[in-house]
């Protein structure tokens, strides 16, 4: 077990690699949350504005329609430009940022955390479906372990 959350600490998943994206990433991150929140806009009326009563119930479905739409914008920007694709090494920094976005995304269509996170991981597994890997070498393991924990209910020991 902490084998797996150093390598995702160190390697991608939701530790360092988001940390850092965000900083030398910054527009593609940007364009792609801004391109999420107009669509959450356009959909489910004004969701992603600020407010609490505007918010969508957080279920399967929506955040199956957010992160699917976010993931699947981000990969087609990613193929428009490919030094942009080439530049963000071994799909890490790919992953991480369609992750991130389609996390940010459904966190502020739903305001609920764990949809965030799930929106997150959803966006991995169609990463890897869309490019065939998230990483490099056997990175992959920490970026599609992480769906199974993120809702909680009496857990096995």
């Amino acid at each position: 077990y902490d084998q797996i959350w150093l390598g995702s600490y160190m390697s991608g998943g939701v530790g360092f690699t988001q940390y850092a994206t965000a900083a030398y990433t910054d527009d593609i991150l940007d364009n792609n949350v801004y391109y999420d929140v107009d669509y959450i806009n356009d959909k489910y009326n004004g969701a992603a504005n600020l407010g609490t009563d505007n918010k969508i119930k957080a279920t399967l479905d929506v955040v199956k329609d957010i992160a699917t739409e976010s993931t699947l914008y981000g990969i087609e920007t990613y193929e428009k430009f490919p030094t942009a694709l080439e530049d963000h090494f071994g799909g890490s920094q790919r992953a991480t940022v369609l992750a991130a976005a389609a996390g940010v995304a459904c966190a502020l269509g739903t305001a609920n955390a764990n949809a965030g996170l799930s929106g997150w991981y959803l966006s991995m597994y169609l990463h890897k479906e869309a490019w065939g890997r998230l990483g490099f070498f056997g990175f992959d393991l920490q970026d599609q372990c992480g769906a199974t924990n993120v809702q909680s209910y009496q857990g096995s020991f």
